[in-house]
């Protein structure tokens, strides 16, 4: 964005706005050749767009600084206390000169990201529609930067992936039609968020002013048990995935979990046998047991020929189902997210069990992989699997109630010809000790890493950033 801004605000050619790019320390090497191919495949989308409007004789839309802002305000507050709503939507802004036009394209890493909700979509047209060219200084309110805009008559919005150039527009509507959509389709959405008053830490956490101050997340000073960086840095997320991919390759780290620039490039056929069966567990557990439930004709992402292992690891899961037998006054939770914060750090913790139900007073944390072939005996259990490690600190620092002497984790790996189950204590104290000792090894180096330079090896082979990494590239090349 802010090479977009260079071009298209400051007037510099987009070649020298590149080279300042490349420049930049401050930016991760890999961070900066995703940029690079991003703009340029930015650029000659626009180009394209613009020709083809040339084209059909409708007139060229101009790059505006200024952010779009609708406003909403009222003399009595509301029950938050509000008296004044600012709504904004973050994209690169065009406009016909004489402002009858307005578009906003929507950015998204590779691929256009179509599958947006129709509520997005129409609260983005609703503030091209209604939108106040403004602008805000830190803790204060967006201010007109006209004293008489000019009132768009049409308005479109636009999805662009910047890994592909590939671009489709999504609403292409006169003023009282995005007015009619956004009645439709994002005011109610909006007005159940205004009122909502529930409480749900996630990652979002990261960016709250109020988390020092809020009951949750659940606090657990020093869950990590490694020491931070000797310099202040912003507050942090992690998951037991982040840890395990940091500890492969750091840069691998930084580009895929931390800016998601993750490649275009089709999954491999385990990603996607595993999130399809994974699906369809997590629809069938929130109906109860799914013991009984007919298996599917065709899952999601998978070919007609990939479909029957799929299909024998899922018969194999129904065979032993934890939820089979449950008591219904027990408690069940498909895919919850659960959360700590460690005050020491300055860190969210995250994890996403795939079920978690309650059985006699405890919880069971059951976590459920498919695999192809059986793994080698000689690792242990917590070795192999960080975030069952992950777990048993996350239990033991109380992020769920219960009776944690009633309490298990469960680990059920599904292959196409049987399955295996294995338990572990989360309130055994060696079991604790050795979960420490796996995750600190972990987020030690992870906790204090600054520069997430890269590690070359085996795993180089299919990396969905290897295109943004030199040293990976050359690894490869000299195998």
């Amino acid at each position: 964005m802010k090479v977009l801004d260079a071009i298209e605000h400051d007037g510099m050619d987009m070649e020298s706005a590149l080279v300042q790019l490349r420049a930049t320390r401050r930016n991760h090497a890999g961070h900066v050749s995703w940029a690079d191919s991003a703009v340029r495949a930015y650029m000659s989308a626009r180009a394209g767009h613009e020709a083809r409007r040339h084209a059909l004789g409708q007139p060229a839309t101009l790059p505006v600084r200024a952010q779009w802002t609708a406003i909403s305000w009222s003399e009595a507050p509301d029950l938050r206390g509000a008296t004044r709503y600012e709504r904004t939507a973050w994209g690169r802004r065009y406009a016909s000169a004489d402002g009858s036009e307005r578009e906003l394209w929507l950015l998204s890493v590779n691929s256009v990201k179509s599958d947006r909700p129709s509520a997005e979509i129409a609260e983005a047209a609703a503030v091209v529609a209604n939108g106040i060219p403004s602008e805000s200084a830190p803790r204060d309110v967006f201010r007109p930067v006209s004293a008489h805009p000019a009132q768009p008559r049409r308005v479109r919005v636009i999805g662009i992936g910047c890994g592909s150039g590939d671009h489709e527009v999504l609403a292409d509507w006169d003023v009282e039609e995005a007015r009619r959509q956004f009645t439709a389709h994002a005011k109610p959405v909006l007005a159940r968020v205004v009122e909502a008053d529930r409480l749900t830490p996630g990652s979002s956490c990261i960016r709250c002013e109020g988390l020092t101050g809020c009951e949750l997340p659940h606090r657990a000073p020093n869950i990590l048990a490694v020491p931070g960086s000797r310099r202040a840095r912003a507050r942090r997320s992690v998951s037991a995935t982040d840890l395990r991919v940091h500890g492969r390759c750091p840069a691998q780290f930084h580009l895929t979990r931390a800016l998601h620039l993750k490649s275009g490039t089709p999954e491999s056929l385990p990603i996607r046998r595993g999130r399809a069966v994974d699906e369809w567990l997590n629809l069938r557990h929130a109906q109860g047991c799914c013991r009984d439930a007919p298996l599917p004709e065709s899952l999601p992402g998978l070919t007609a020929a990939e479909l029957p292992v799929a299909l024998a690891m899922l018969s194999e899961h129904q065979r032993s189902c934890p939820l089979d037998g449950l008591l219904p006054t027990e408690r069940v939770r498909v895919q919850p997210r659960l959360t700590a914060y460690d005050p020491e750090l300055d860190v969210v913790l995250i994890s996403d069990p795939d079920l978690l139900y309650t059985r006699a007073g405890g919880w069971i944390w059951h976590e459920t992989k498919t695999a192809a072939k059986r793994p080698w005996e000689g690792q242990a259990l917590m070795e192999a699997h960080p975030q069952l490690a992950f777990a048993v600190l996350m239990m033991a620092a109380g992020v769920l109630d219960g009776d944690p002497r009633r309490s298990l984790i469960e680990l059920e790996v599904l292959y196409a010809d049987g399955s295996r189950c294995e338990e572990i204590d989360p309130g055994d104290p060696d079991t604790r000790a050795e979960a420490r000792r796996i995750i600190a090894a972990l987020a030690g180096p992870w906790a204090v890493d600054e520069t997430y330079s890269p590690a070359p090896g085996g795993h180089c082979d299919g990396c969905d950033v290897l295109a943004h990494c030199t040293a990976g590239r050359a690894h490869l090349e000299a195998r």
